[in-house]
């Protein structure tokens, strides 16, 4: 817990009395009975005494002094820890991470010089973790005695252990005032000292491939897993230089914010220890596990839909599994709002569904991906405002076709309205399609720079043009970037949560920093200025959907820059590499190149669909041919869920 202003032990104490007969002492407890205050108090005695006393904090999670997620060793002067050095342990949990904790004590105690040396253990006094916890550090700091502070009402913690070790033992009951810290209070505390710890740190750069990498570090093709990550920065002997943040990844450059080091980082040392995404400094989830297939079984035509991804603000559905028409359905989370990728099969979508629809994006004109207009055509007769549907050149003509085929004359003012928006090169051709109307009314164009076809605070939607034999778009669903409120520093600021907390992130992501906020002390200060102290901003998650194309170099060129670094794409693989004159005869990859392709893209995951039929039979060579060249695959009627913080 924080230090506090721990009065002096009395000189007849007998932890001051052991001190001056045994060199080192093993304080141990469970979590809120006093340790760390105990351990100040019998150095503020010694120091009295002109004695000087060390200690060993091993306690990564609950640090008496230093950052949290390591072990440091000080001397007591002036009233207060000095930190000497440091381990990093990477880790808040010290009972996973044992053996890593033991090697860093071992590490600490030898580096301690003579005299008294005070080693404030975990708080982990149960089962086999606490067991083994104490029994390593007692030798791995060559303990003479152990400290026991256990209420005089229970049976002591680890009695067993604690006779084997053959250690002159003293039981002390807690402080009156010693309280189990809840765990709300010990989040706050930790990213209070996490923080206090960053404070004045720089921003710098390192190339991720010349740097060794040890302890469980996420894998590069997730890039997102090593946003707020606790990073040890380690020299050329792997002693620990300093403590960093990770803020993003982008290919082999890693961006960090971490104190000047005295020498070159030569590796990293991560772990679970992560900033969350509500400012918290705790443990990382479990990267995201395979997701379970449902069914156990090869997926066959008539499965259930999927696979489902479900992220912060949006869920995205892949209708018809991978072998019916192209269908993506994205729902925001927040807006009862819906967007569809290609307009194949929409059997499986209720009606309603169709009132929803802001957005349409279609990635050509062939039927398996636009005959569900009818659907859509059909299903908004009625008062709804016009629907936006983005597509290659030529769209605007097809879509009319299918409406001329219709006879309107009852309808009335009930009649379908559409806008239609064509990418051509670097603008967006625009019409105004109503069912009845003789023709598309044409509207103004607007520029489409680098792909540009839609954007709004919330998200963008991007395309890149590829070759089928007739020009098809790739869509990119790009979600705008999140912000967090760090409630340690607002609870440190005294400043109660309110509106005005929302017009704060308004304002940064409208980029006004200069915009003034009404603060709940009735002060104002300027947006960016608050920000910086109050608000943690991760960079948005992506979405790319890529279908009916063929394996030419620009196709995978062009494919790849738009997915690089996405969470999910989703990419046709028809067939197998062996059927790869048939693939190139109509235009479409192989099982094979979808992996590649995501393989080279450095996504997290890779959704692959749009299987040939003749392989309805038997889907798993396709899957076994994309696995080979990415692992990472989300199946039929599989689940990609991001956690809550």
């Amino acid at each position: 817990m924080p230090p506090t202003d721990a009065v002096p032990l009395p000189s007849e104490h007998p932890l001051v009395a052991l001190l001056r007969r045994r060199r080192r002492v093993l304080l141990c407890g469970a979590p809120g009975s006093g340790k760390t205050t105990l351990a100040r108090a019998a150095a503020g005695r010694l120091a009295l005494e002109g004695l000087s006393c060390h200690c060993l904090s091993a306690d990564p999670g609950q640090p008496g002094f230093g950052p949290p997620g390591t072990l440091s060793l000080g001397h007591w002067e002036a009233d207060d820890w000095r930190l000497e050095t440091l381990a990093a342990l990477a880790s808040l949990n010290a009972a996973r991470f044992r053996l890593p904790l033991i090697e860093a004590a071992r590490q600490l105690a030898d580096e301690a010089p003579s005299g008294p040396l005070l080693v404030d253990t975990p708080g982990v006094v149960r089962g086999v973790a606490g067991a083994e916890l104490l029994m390593a550090l007692a030798r791995a700091c060559a303990a003479d005695a152990l400290v026991i502070l256990v209420a005089t009402d229970r049976p002591p913690p680890l009695a067993e252990e604690c006779r084997a070790l053959g250690l002159e033992r003293l039981y002390l009951a807690p402080a009156p005032e010693a309280r189990p810290p809840g765990r709300q209070r010990r989040r706050e505390w930790r990213s209070a000292a996490w923080d206090a710890y960053l404070e004045g740190s720089e921003v710098r750069d390192l190339d991720l491939g010349r740097l060794a990498r040890i302890g469980t570090p996420p894998p590069e093709t997730a890039p997102e897993a090593w946003q707020g990550r606790q990073l040890g920065l380690l020299d050329r002997r792997g002693t620990t230089l300093a403590l960093g943040e990770a803020l993003n990844l982008e290919g082999q450059r890693l961006r960090l914010r971490a104190p000047p080091t005295p020498r070159p980082i030569a590796g990293l040392m991560i772990r679970d220890a992560r900033r969350r995404r509500d400012g918290y400094l705790g443990s990382a989830r479990p990267l995201t596990p395979a997701p379970v297939a449902k069914p156990a079984r090869a997926p066959v035509p008539g499965d259930a839909p999927g696979p489902r991804v479900r992220l912060e603000t949006v869920t995205a559905t892949l209708v018809n599994g991978v072998f019916g028409d192209p269908l993506l359905h994205l729902r925001l989370s927040q807006q009862r709002r819906s967007l569809l990728f290609d307009l194949g099969d929409p059997g499986r979508l209720p009606a309603r569904l169709a009132h929803r629809v802001s957005d349409v994006f279609i990635s050509h004109a062939h039927f398996d991906h636009i005959g569900g207009f009818l659907w859509l055509l059909r299903s908004r007769i009625g008062d709804f405002p016009p629907c936006r549907i983005f597509g290659p050149p030529g769209l605007c003509e097809h879509l009319a076709g299918l409406m001329r085929g219709i006879l309107w004359d009852r309808v009335g003012d009930k009649a379908p309205r559409f806008e239609v928006l064509e990418l051509h090169g670097d603008r967006l051709r625009r019409h105004a399609l109503v069912a009845g109307a003789p023709r598309p009314h044409p509207l103004p164009s607007r520029p489409a720079p680098d792909g540009l076809l839609h954007d709004e605070p919330a998200f963008r939607v991007r395309a890149t043009t590829l070759d089928h034999g007739t020009p098809v778009l790739a869509f990119a669903y790009e979600a705008a970037a999140r912000t967090r409120v760090r409630p340690a520093r607002l609870a440190a600021l005294g400043w109660s949560p309110g509106p005005w907390l929302g017009e704060l992130k308004r304002r940064m992501l409208a980029g006004e920093g200069e915009a003034p906020i009404l603060l709940p002390d009735g002060r104002t200060l300027p947006a960016a200025r608050l920000a910086e102290t109050l608000l943690l901003t991760l960079p948005g998650q992506r979405l790319v959907y890529a279908t009916d194309l063929g394996d030419t170099a620009e196709n995978r060129r062009r494919l790849t820059r738009l997915a690089r670094g996405a969470r999910v794409l989703f990419c046709e693989a028809p067939f197998l590499d062996r059927e790869a004159e048939q693939a190139a005869r109509t235009g479409h990859l192989t099982a094979r190149a979808c992996g590649e392709i995501a393989a080279t893209a450095r996504v997290e995951w890779l959704a692959p669909f749009h299987f040939s039929r003749r392989h309805a039979g038997d889907p798993r060579p396709l899957l076994t041919e994309v696995r080979g060249r990415f692992p990472r695959l989300l199946l039929p009627g599989s689940h990609l869920q991001e956690g809550p913080p």
